[in-house]
């Protein structure tokens, strides 16, 4: 009896003790987090969303082409790349040139040095017995020693050359082989230069047909197109001689399909060179300086094609929810 009463007596002691024991507090529950904001662009997605391929369309207008200079000077300067170089007459040599090195720097050194001798071999017997003025022989050697790559498909910059087929009245595109002959070939103003035999046709100035060739950039695969015109303002009451009439008969012709194609390009840029004469080599600082205002002006608009351009593509590219 007495062990039973101490057993019982025990058993009350242990459960007074857990009576009194506090229970464990609870766990503590974590703050909620705000929700990542779910990606809604490319960018938010981990997409790179690519830079624009940019096209420099440079239009012919003989001596005026000086203005190209300055135009690349300052894309250059305010980063701009130069995907794809496309020229007509002048703006095929200016371009090869540039496409050659890269460097506008170069390009405008070589400018300064280049003279109306380096370019146009007159000769009377070949205006005679020719069919023009020049066979332009010399501006393939002036050529050839001021570009290190042999043919097209060798330049640093991708670049093609328009050309006119002289029997059928065709645009040709000079894209590949050699660099001398594709520009000679594009600059070979009717009349003034003999007709150029490549690519098995007789070619001329590729500005009888298509003076600022934005389809070409198209063509080639340019999302964005930045074109300079030079063919302003065809005013000239300084006629003395047949060649001046060939060389206004040139620019009213350039000028005239320029108009109905300036539309195609995101950005167009005309240099005040219209009083500048088509062979008036003395006048390549005001021409070079004509080209970089114009670029500096069209600045805001060639920066905001390329924005414009990348928003696109990022919305494109975004995941679809």
């Amino acid at each position: 009896m007495r062990t039973l009463t101490l057993c019982l007596a025990l058993v009350a002691c242990a459960g007074c003790a857990t009576a009194g024991r506090p229970a464990p507090a609870a766990a503590p529950v974590p703050e909620a987090q705000p929700a990542a904001p779910a990606p809604s662009t490319a960018a938010a997605a981990g997409v790179v969303v690519p830079e624009p391929r940019v096209a420099l369309v440079l239009g012919g207008g003989a001596a005026r082409g000086f203005a190209h200079i300055g135009v690349i000077r300052i894309l250059e300067q305010e980063r701009i790349p130069i995907d794809l170089v496309v020229g007509t007459s002048v703006g095929s040599l200016i371009g090869a040139v540039y496409a050659s090195d890269r460097d506008s720097f170069d390009l405008e050194w070589t400018a300064f040095q280049l003279t109306q001798d380096d370019i146009f071999d007159f000769r009377l017997m070949n205006t005679v017995l020719g069919m023009g003025y020049a066979k332009g022989e010399r501006m393939e050697a002036w050529l050839t020693a001021k570009i290190r790559q042999k043919n097209i498909e060798q330049l640093k910059v991708p670049f093609a050359a328009v050309a006119t087929d002289l029997n059928w009245g065709y645009k040709v595109v000079l894209d590949r082989g050699s660099v001398a002959k594709a520009v000679h070939a594009s600059s070979a103003i009717p009349g003034v230069f003999e007709p150029v035999s490549h690519v098995g046709k007789l070619l001329v100035d590729g500005g009888v047909v298509d003076n600022i060739p934005i389809d070409v950039a198209r063509q080639k695969g340019a999302d964005i197109v930045v074109a300079v015109d030079i063919s302003e303002d065809v005013g000239n009451t300084n006629i003395k001689n047949i060649l001046d009439v060939l060389l206004q008969t040139t620019n009213i012709m350039f000028a005239e399909n320029v108009a109905h194609l300036r539309g195609g390009a995101d950005v167009l840029v005309a240099p005040k060179v219209g009083s500048v004469g088509m062979l008036d080599f003395t006048r390549k600082k005001e021409c070079m300086q004509a080209g970089m205002e114009a670029t500096r002006a069209a600045m805001p608009r060639i920066r905001a094609a390329i924005d414009a351009w990348k928003q696109k593509k990022a919305a494109a590219m975004a995941p679809r929810t």
